[in-house]
């Protein structure tokens, strides 16, 4: 797969994508990432990408020239994609879908915004990492990058891992994990994941991946389809493992 991004600066990308999965897909030819400098196709000296908007108006513009000057000359894959509040959102099915193309795009757009003609003219459509302003697209670059390279056959060690996680097949969030020692501080693992039962193992994880979204985001229960008989019989089975949560960023500062 070949991914290209296009920032002014491509150092924050290509530096976040040469460390650990991302690093090793790179070097092992899984993906090949292409960080592209916009302000390389700017004609004055001080290599200008920006102006003040039409009308006026706070903040300044990206304009339209080193971007369409850089992409064009670049031969980088479509579809492209801006990296925008106004985009679509991007979660693991859109990672899926991206995962599953030969390669795509991503533009970062910076200061107060792109000028319109880009998207008008230029991009194929934009993706939102979430309801929140950023300073550039360069993080949400690093974050699409991340989430659609670690779904490429041969990326991860273990071929497993994208399946039984949150958002994976099940469409439900992932189960609690435990790890040695079984006795921590008076804290024990689940007597069920010690017992060797690998189809009650399997069943409590089940039990537990239903309980933790119920709790947490009952609407991917709704679009996995509701509960079956068989899913409650499991709740019932098997009671939730504790979540507690000190501090909910939705509820007031609890400090004095």
């Amino acid at each position: 797969m070949r991914i290209d991004v296009f920032t002014i600066f491509p150092s924050l990308v290509d530096g976040f994508c040469s460390e650990a999965l991302l690093g090793r897909a790179r070097r092992e030819g899984l993906v090949d990432l292409r960080c592209h400098d916009f302000r390389e196709h700017t004609t004055d000296v001080h290599h200008t990408v920006d102006d003040s908007p039409f009308g006026g108006g706070a903040g300044m513009v990206v304009r339209p020239e080193p971007v369409f000057d850089s992409f064009e000359r670049s031969g980088a894959p479509r579809p492209l994609f801006l990296l925008s509040p106004g985009g679509e959102r991007f979660d693991q099915r859109a990672a899926q879908r991206l995962a599953g193309l030969g390669g795509f795009s991503l533009l970062c757009g910076r200061y107060e915004g792109v000028d319109h003609r880009i998207r008008e003219h230029l991009v194929d459509g934009e993706l939102s990492v979430g309801d929140v302003v950023l300073a550039g697209g360069e993080v949400a670059a690093c974050l699409v990058v991340e989430a659609v390279v670690r779904l490429l056959p041969g990326a991860m060690g273990n071929a497993e891992s994208p399946v039984g996680e949150s958002f994976g097949a099940s469409g439900l969030l992932e189960e609690p994990q435990y790890t040695r020692p079984a006795e921590f501080r008076g804290w024990s693992v689940p007597d069920v994941l010690r017992s060797g039962d690998h189809a009650r193992v399997a069943r409590w994880r089940r039990a537990q991946a239903l309980h933790r979204t119920l709790a947490r985001r009952p609407d991917l229960v709704d679009v996995a389809g509701g509960l079956s008989d068989a899913d409650r019989r499991l709740l019932e089975e098997f009671p939730a493992v504790p979540y507690p949560f000190h501090f909910a960023l939705g509820q007031e500062d609890p400090s004095p």
